[in-house]
């Protein structure tokens, strides 16, 4: 059993958290959200009024913030408040920059650090079939492999600081410019007078399949567990979306790295979420194609 303190019980914290719950690990959580936090209390996590309180005999410390600022400005109350040689994990999804920094303060500190945002949506997080794409030391990886499987189904290690994130936002981007070229393909077929499922039939099988046809296709039907068969209620949501892809720009200017298609995409998500649909599935974008007409 591990002593682990949860900071951010969201929508991807709160279920994983509770898979560690589940194994057994002691698991004391921290949110600053009141509604959240009694929602991990029924699963079993102990909930704390006080960061402070979450950290107390805490041996590794997992992180799900919104961005960069968040993160360090979290850690930096960490690092005060735990003893050297405490592992933190940082699974948001956030600036390759921000994620060194992070792992840099965490060093000076004597603790032990690793990048390892996820990709899975919520249905993964919940299931426990989470994939962690890991930043940092051997060290540290080995020390948060146990707990990252409880978590996860798949677990890589992509290299040093930052390549955790780096591997995240580069998935990310393939993910946003996929899912647009299929929605694009369908509203095609639509207007050709295709059926959902032939197309699914052919592309899923054929030289077009991908994850976002295969798994997570965009219109009802093919795919019973996609967001399109329940109204697009999201598994990851739209405005989630654009800010991978916006981190995926900023890395590709830092960088010199050329993704027309990356940027394209990021255009296109930040219209959509424009239009209010950023708390949709990102796989409704489909019906903005519809509407273009």
């Amino acid at each position: 059993m591990t002593r682990i303190a949860f900071i951010g019980l969201g929508n991807m914290g709160g279920p994983m958290a509770a898979n560690l719950v589940k194994a057994g690990h002691a698991v004391v959580g921290f949110d600053l959200a009141h509604d959240v936090l009694k929602a991990a209390e029924a699963t079993g996590v102990k909930a704390a009024n006080v960061l402070t309180e979450a950290l107390a005999d805490a041996e590794a410390v997992i992180t799900m913030l919104p961005m960069g600022r968040h993160v360090l400005t979290v850690w930096t109350d960490i690092l005060r408040s735990v003893p050297k040689g405490t592992l933190l994990i940082d699974s948001s999804t956030i600036d390759v920059d921000s994620a060194r920094k992070a792992h840099a303060m965490a060093g000076d500190a004597g603790c032990l650090s690793l990048d390892a945002p996820v990709s899975g949506g919520t249905g993964g997080a919940a299931a426990g079939t989470l994939t962690f794409m890991a930043g940092g030391s051997q060290e540290s990886f080995a020390g948060a492999r146990p707990l990252l499987e409880v978590m996860g189904k798949k677990i890589v290690h992509c290299g040093d600081a930052g390549a955790g994130q780096a591997a995240k936002i580069c998935n990310n981007m393939i993910l946003g410019v996929s899912m647009i070229g299929v929605c694009e393909a369908f509203v095609l077929g639509e207007k050709l007078g295709l059926s959902h499922q032939a197309l699914f039939d052919v592309a899923s099988t054929s030289s077009g399949q991908c994850w976002s046809i295969n798994t997570y296709c965009p219109v009802p039907g093919p795919v019973p567990t996609s967001p399109a068969n329940n109204d697009y209620k999201p598994g990851f949501m739209a405005a989630l979306m654009l800010k991978d892809l916006r981190l995926a720009q900023e890395a590709a200017l830092s960088s010199g790295a050329s993704t027309p298609l990356g940027a394209e995409a990021a255009q296109l998500f930040a219209l959509f979420d424009k239009q209010g649909n950023g708390a949709r599935d990102f796989s409704a974008i489909i019906e903005m194609f519809r509407e273009a007409d």
